[in-house]
């Protein structure tokens, strides 16, 4: 089964791609196409770059103590997600889950 993946994710939104293209994932064992994603334009990159500029302010200016707590909501957020991850990890890069 393949995803398709129409939007990026751009200053806290998902967001269309400024271009139509698109890449596919390949599943590194079967070759099969696991997912296809926006290809992404030199539109797309700019838009991402004033957005990463614009929060760069705010957040440098945040206390190491304020950013602890937003890493580690992050961190819990991938850990519940971690199986998930670690598998579609592995069937594109064909690295084995555990050892």
């Amino acid at each position: 089964m393949t995803t398709n993946y129409e939007q990026l994710y751009i200053n806290g939104a998902w967001v269309p791609s400024t271009g139509s293209e698109t890449l596919d994932v390949i599943d590194s064992v079967s070759e099969d196409v696991m997912a296809t994603i926006p290809a992404g334009t030199a539109g797309d990159v700019d838009a991402a770059v004033r957005a990463a500029r614009a929060a760069f302010d705010g957040w440098s200016q945040t206390s190491g103590e304020e950013r602890a707590k937003y890493l580690t909501r992050i961190s819990e957020s991938l850990g519940a997600r971690m199986d998930e991850l670690a598998t579609v990890i592995s069937k594109e890069t064909g690295m084995v889950k555990s050892l």
